[in-house]
């Protein structure tokens, strides 16, 4: 064979291996409203970045005809390429190859495209569409399954993680995307499950559809699996470019600034009458966090789920920030336990991550309830607690309205190494709210009362005078500073500035054992 003839070989290798299950299969895809495997990696990147690895790689299985069925690449795409000008690493399932089913081979090409992922420390990106295990590869493709995630909780905040779900995802398959930092989700063309609706219907008779069982809307509200729901799938990707944008390559290296035209001393008159006079009226928190924010963005996380708690990322003077809120427009800002494990989840993230935590707070306290109590609010609670307490970042807090009992403590409160706290005037911090803490304090007064009315309404009202503020606390040196609400960005702005040098460090020790 002379020189012509090899390289012609190789052009039709790689011809072959981009074909991958031809056009009539990608074609369905596009009918299903979903873009191929390679369009999705050409989308996501930056033009003309990708480099392919393991192009040439085909299964080795003989059993059930497979012999005959062998593609280029069998199924996977990966390799590496630039978001941003920033490296990255990226596997895509291609749906078009035995339905996009993990072999031995392909699970050895997103082992090896990891393990690169995490010596260079980029981040790793995973395009899920897949039928789950290559069934006629038998234990070996599960063990596949099994490197991965291996790999998936050893790099575990090393590199960050990030999954898209842009098709099928089922059985042990929905395990690697779980253990990463980010799932993603395509509405009416992705779902997630451990067991179908077929099994469902014979082990519990149950009938359900793939779409109420582990499509994107139910993962983004209902169960809290998937953090981003997209329309399509151009969507999801530009979702995922954005979320890289506030990210750092790895756990060594700070997140990127961006150049900021939005003045670091912007005030905003309107803040300082956001909070109703009176505090069992709801306001949305979601204003107090644009009006600080560099021109007003804020890109949440978790939007659909336990909305009385609001978590997401936005800058401040171009530094990216993880943001957690309570949400007074939901549940009263209560905490339970969804809200509890999502403020957890996110606040460790950024943890990982060099990523400065801004709390802002109204919480009357915890959620009460059987449900909530039966369901663990003791335990899940904790993990909040565990979360803000362990991390080392930068952490300010601002205090808006109500800071009452145990929820006082766990949303960043100097007791647990809050660097900086603040209060607005608006603040209440006590152990609980007037009309209860009265309604205890003073039960005998009132039951021998003939004016118990009155006499419960001047109590209230003394007690608000005396505690429902910020001055106790302030007195104390539990908080630092009360400010104007005006003037948040810019003492927000200062903090951060300030805290740019921090170095606070855990114990030694293996790892903590949060209360799972």
């Amino acid at each position: 064979m002379n020189l012509e003839q090899k390289l012609a070989e190789l052009k039709k290798r790689n011809q072959l291996a981009e074909d991958g299950g031809g056009v009539q299969r990608r074609e369905r895809q596009h009918r299903e409203g979903k873009m191929s495997a390679r369009e999705r990696i050409e989308f996501l990147l930056d033009e003309g970045t990708f480099e392919e690895t393991d192009k040439l790689v085909t299964h080795r299985s003989a059993d059930f005809g497979m012999a005959e069925q062998k593609y280029y690449g069998d199924g996977f795409i990966t390799g590496y390429g630039r978001i941003d000008g920033r490296l990255v690493f990226i596997f895509a399932q291609d749906f078009t190859v035995f339905g996009g089913s993990l072999s031995e081979a392909n699970a050895a090409k997103i082992v090896k495209i990891m393990d690169l992922a995490a010596k260079m420390g980029a981040p790793m990106i995973g395009l899920n569409d897949s039928g789950g295990a290559r069934i006629q590869e038998g234990v070996v493709s599960l063990a596949g399954y099994a490197d991965i995630f291996l790999r998936n909780t050893l790099y575990s905040g090393v590199i960050p993680q990030i999954s898209a779900i842009m098709g099928p995802c089922a059985g042990g398959a929905v395990y690697s995307p779980a253990i990463t930092d980010f799932i993603l989700m395509v509405d009416k063309t992705s779902y997630m499950f451990i067991t179908g609706p077929d099994v469902i219907k014979t082990v519990t008779h149950e009938d359900v559809t793939k779409e109420e069982l582990g499509g994107a809307t139910t993962h983004n509200e209902v169960s809290g699996v998937a953090h981003f729901m997209a329309h399509d799938d151009e969507e999801c990707l530009a979702m995922v470019r954005e979320l890289l944008s506030f990210l750092p390559s790895n756990n060594l290296d700070d997140p990127p600034r961006k150049p900021c035209t939005d003045p670091s001393d912007r005030a905003d008159a309107a803040l300082d009458s956001i909070v109703p006079e009176q505090s069992n009226l709801p306001y949305d928190m979601k204003d107090v966090i644009h009006s600080v924010a560099d021109d007003g963005y804020f890109f949440e996380v978790h939007e659909h789920y336990a909305k009385n708690i609001v978590v997401g990322f936005a800058r401040l003077n171009g530094q990216p920030v993880g943001i957690v809120a309570n949400q007074p427009a939901m549940l009263a800002g209560t905490l339970d336990i969804n809200a509890s494990v999502k403020g957890a989840r996110f606040v460790r993230f950024c943890d990982c991550f060099n990523i400065p935590l801004i709390t802002f707070e109204d919480v009357p306290g915890f959620l009460p309830g059987t449900n909530q109590e039966y369901g663990g609010i003791i335990r899940h609670g904790a993990k909040l607690l565990f979360a803000f307490a362990e991390a080392t970042v930068p952490k300010i807090t601002v205090i808006t309205r109500k800071a009452y009992g145990g929820a006082y403590c766990v949303m960043a409160s100097k007791h647990i190494r809050t660097d900086v706290n603040y209060a607005w005037p608006t603040a209440e911090i006590a152990v609980m709210g007037p009309e209860g803490a009265v309604d205890i304090v003073y039960r005998r007064d009132l039951d021998a009362a003939a004016n118990r009315d009155d006499l419960r309404k001047a109590k209230i009202e003394e007690f608000r005078e005396r505690f429902a503020n910020p001055y106790v606390a302030a007195e104390r040196g539990y908080v630092d500073a009360v400010i104007q609400p005006r003037d948040t960005r810019k003492k927000l702005i200062q903090a951060l500035a300030m805290l740019e040098t921090k170095r606070e460090k855990n114990p030694p020790k293996k790892h903590g054992n949060i209360p799972l």
